[in-house]
């Protein structure tokens, strides 16, 4: 199961599970643009209690269980704290922290027992940037929130992915050039399964 899965690190991971022969369950806003990629393909908002909830709801009548849960959906700004609406600071916490929570908590009674849950984070030391101030703020608390959860889940293993600034469309929504090292989608992609065929779990830095 991905949840945010028509982002761009989302969308690599449906494209090699499903060329592997997995049956995956893609949650997104965008659902429709998932149903040729995804085994099931269905609308969630993470920031809607009610949507996620429904959405879990509905993949438990397609799939018994699940052994790879990853959390890809995201959002980002570039507004100086000064100049940030409430409703702004609000989208960003809700795609990035509050939505992993909500889609974590649903997701319960349908993971297996020995579940992997992967969550995508970011290397958010480096982000604490003029303007980025929500979605460092976001990205810290992602990671303090898996790490918890993995103390909480001794059976199952909990990952937080940490990449660099990665290669798709969700930077085109700030000012500023990516870094020349920017691994594509695809890259962290083969990294996050690599790691879950190795067992990670905790802290995964992708530098």
């Amino acid at each position: 199961m991905i949840i945010g899965a028509n982002g761009g690190i989302g969308r690599a991971l449906l494209e090699v599970l499903s060329g592997q022969g997995w049956t995956t369950v893609a949650l997104s806003r965008h659902d429709e643009a998932l149903k040729d990629l995804a085994s099931y393909s269905i609308f969630a908002d993470v920031a809607d209690p009610f949507s996620i909830q429904k959405a879990i709801q509905a993949a438990a009548y397609d799939v018994s269980e699940v052994d790879l849960w990853i959390y890809t959906a995201g959002d980002i700004t570039s507004t100086p704290v000064e100049d940030m609406n409430p409703d702004v600071w609000q989208r960003i916490m809700d795609a990035n922290l509050n939505g992993a929570y909500l889609a974590t908590r649903y997701s319960m009674p349908l993971l297996a027992s020995d579940a992997h849950l992967v969550y995508v984070g970011a290397i958010n030391e480096r982000l604490r940037l003029p303007g980025l101030s929500a979605y460092a703020a976001a990205k810290a608390g992602l990671e303090a929130f898996g790490e918890a959860l993995r103390k909480e889940q001794r059976k199952r293993k909990v990952t937080i992915v940490r990449p660099i600034a990665v290669d798709t469309p969700l930077w085109e929504k700030v000012p500023m050039r990516l870094p020349k090292d920017s691994p594509p989608a695809a890259k962290v992609a083969g990294r996050i399964l690599a790691a879950y065929e190795a067992g990670h779990t905790g802290l995964l830095d992708l530098v």
